[in-house]
């Protein structure tokens, strides 16, 4: 009688288990449906739509994947060519083509900075030869960078991944990167994310300083060279995370030996 006792209290527990699991996955979905069902991210924060700031005035505008004009699609690959392809090197044509794919993905949302006629002042003839190279050609006023994100789940996580962060040569180094990586976060924990994600080439030491030194992110536990040192060692990429929860620190940051 007694074995037959603990053999269902064994099972019970499985099921409460399996239920809370169940339940919490739900949970985490729900979560991700409905930051996908606010269409406009950037409606909750209107002081950051504008960005007027070491001789910028700029505007942010949202956008979506699934409904962009061919002119942006154009500006999209031509931008990041001129600001990844140094990066990435040999694997460039590879990657080129995944990034054209997630580019028009429905769930990639966007936001993009654009710039009236004066918005942008004292460019160098450098700098109007480099616009050349990346000039939005489209309706409406002049595009200069864009962020493309998305709503997924890591780790049992809901995070907001930050699949690009491009400008133009031309605006930057003038404190516009981390405007746009602090409108993402507030967009992430408005949402109920437990992290901001990203990935960064390892050759892209300007980006690994930027994000690691100046915004505070480290190397997650899902990073190729966390999960398997020897394999992330031939990796050319690191995933980069800032968690703001307990819960999620725990899964998704590595812990250094000072805050053990």
């Amino acid at each position: 009688m007694e074995t037959k006792r603990l053999h269902s209290n064994n099972n019970k527990d499985k099921k409460l288990k399996r239920k809370e699991v169940l339940e919490k996955k739900k949970a985490i979905d729900e979560i991700i449906k409905a930051a996908y069902a606010e269409k406009d991210h950037l409606l909750s924060f209107q002081p950051f739509r504008q960005y007027d700031r070491s001789g910028l005035f700029l505007y942010l505008e949202s956008g979506s994947g699934e409904h962009l004009s061919s002119p942006m699609k154009r500006y999209i690959q031509s931008l990041l060519k001129v600001n990844m392809e140094g990066s990435y090197g040999p694997e460039w044509p590879t990657e080129e083509k995944v990034k054209r794919r997630e580019m028009v993905a429905p769930e990639a949302c966007y936001i993009f900075v654009r710039a009236p006629n004066a918005g942008i002042n004292k460019m160098s003839r450098t700098e109007e030869m480099e616009v050349t190279c990346t000039r939005y050609m489209g309706e409406g006023d002049s595009v200069v960078g864009f962020v493309q994100y998305r709503f997924i789940v890591e780790e049992e996580v809901p995070v907001l991944y930050v699949y690009e962060l491009q400008l133009e040569p031309r605006v930057q180094g003038r404190g516009l990167g981390k405007f746009l990586m602090q409108l993402i976060e507030l967009i992430a924990r408005k949402n109920h994310m437990g992290a901001v994600m990203l990935t960064v080439q390892k050759t892209n030491s300007l980006a690994m300083n930027f994000y690691m030194s100046k915004l505070r992110y480290v190397i997650s536990t899902i990073s190729p060279s966390q999960v398997d040192p020897l394999i992330g060692a031939e990796k050319s990429y690191e995933i980069l995370c800032k968690a703001f929860d307990h819960e999620s620190k725990a899964k998704l940051e590595v812990l250094h030996l000072n805050e053990l």
